[in-house]
């Protein structure tokens, strides 16, 4: 590539040249025939907008409030997997980011730097993502630690009772190296016959009879407001209120998880409406609406505001690797 690069496409070409082609492809893929992952980029440019003329523009405002908290504009930073996969210092730089951008981090379960970590190192707001684990006394002790460190929230992902298939990482026989909050309680090492321990560590520990009726469990150790990820459907949006969680985030897990589950943005209308006509009939709305994908564009976020179904667009991040491209003063998407 000639001079810097000017958007997250040519971010996404730098990570490819950057970093091993199994750590880029681990990143980068998506399940099986990929046509979630093809397909919630492809939604976005079948939408056209009609702008409207000789409004002031003079002055303009992004910032919003979620769940309480003052961020500069409507986009957090997701939770994604071991960052320093791509750059040295991890999620701890990318914490950085989020607090110069005056935002929001996630940080994964699965990140390569320990919570308490990410906690001590800049004053960002933090949420904190979590799957629930066979051993549920090991789910307790993972959200004791985050509200002892300040965590604000706790993001549940509830679309992976297996993990998706990916065929990139069975070809790469791609091995997880050690996850920093787990170490001390589960093993890595579980058997595989493809290569790949990916799908067969997820098999050993996550509790795939975890549902609806858990979510009073989870709510039981803590106080931190709980966000549900992993929505698609209007039903599940209305169970989601009819349980009390604070909030929803629709996602596909970037099209990482279920092949030829919808866009995220074809379905963000299905959803809203339903908390919307919920409202009308008087039931609790949540507080938050947030969608997850990886956005590309300004005008993707645009998009999805102008729809009026979801206040906060949640970014599933692409990491563009190598210290060349990763800027501590720029928001990490």
């Amino acid at each position: 590539m000639v001079g810097e690069p000017v958007n997250l496409n040519e971010f996404q070409e730098l990570a490819r040249e950057a970093l091993p082609k199994m750590y880029y492809d681990f990143y980068a893929g998506g399940a099986e025939d990929q046509y979630t992952l093809e397909e919630n980029m492809e939604a976005f440019r079948r939408i056209m907008i009609q702008p409207r003329i000789l409004v002031d523009v003079s002055r303009i405002d992004l910032s919003t409030n979620v769940l309480g908290y003052n961020i500069s504009a409507p986009i957090l930073i997701a939770p994604t997997a071991l960052h320093k996969l791509a750059h040295p210092e991890g999620e701890v730089v990318t914490a950085r980011a989020a607090a110069a951008c005056k935002t929001i981090m996630a940080l994964s379960f699965t990140s390569s730097c320990t919570l308490e970590e990410v906690a001590s190192s800049c004053n960002a707001v933090r949420f904190f993502q979590i799957y629930v684990y066979k051993r549920r006394d090991l789910s307790a002790l993972l959200v004791q630690r985050a509200e002892r460190n300040g965590y604000k929230a706790l993001v549940l992902t509830a679309d992976s009772p297996r993990v998706g298939r990916k065929e990139a990482d069975i070809k790469n026989k791609m091995i997880l190296p050690k996850l920093k909050n787990t170490e001390r309680f589960l093993s890595l090492e579980a058997s595989s016959d493809n290569g790949s321990n990916l799908a067969a560590f997820a098999k050993e520990t996550k509790d795939a009879s975890f549902c609806w009726k858990d979510i009073e469990w989870l709510s039981t150790i803590t106080n931190m407001p709980i966000l549900i990820k992993g929505l698609l459907t209007r039903e599940d949006a209305i169970k989601a209120v009819k349980v009390g969680v604070a909030g929803i985030v629709v996602s596909n897990h970037g099209g990482r998880q279920l092949d030829y589950a919808p866009a995220t943005i074809t379905v963000l209308e299905e959803a809203g409406l339903s908390l919307y006509c919920l409202a009308k009939e008087r039931l609790s709305l949540l507080s938050t609406q947030l969608v997850c994908w990886c956005v590309r564009h300004g005008y993707w976020i645009l998009v999805a505001d102008t729809l009026h179904l979801s206040d906060f667009i949640y970014i599933q991040g692409k990491l563009a690797g190598g210290s060349s491209c990763w800027r501590e003063n720029s928001c990490f998407l």
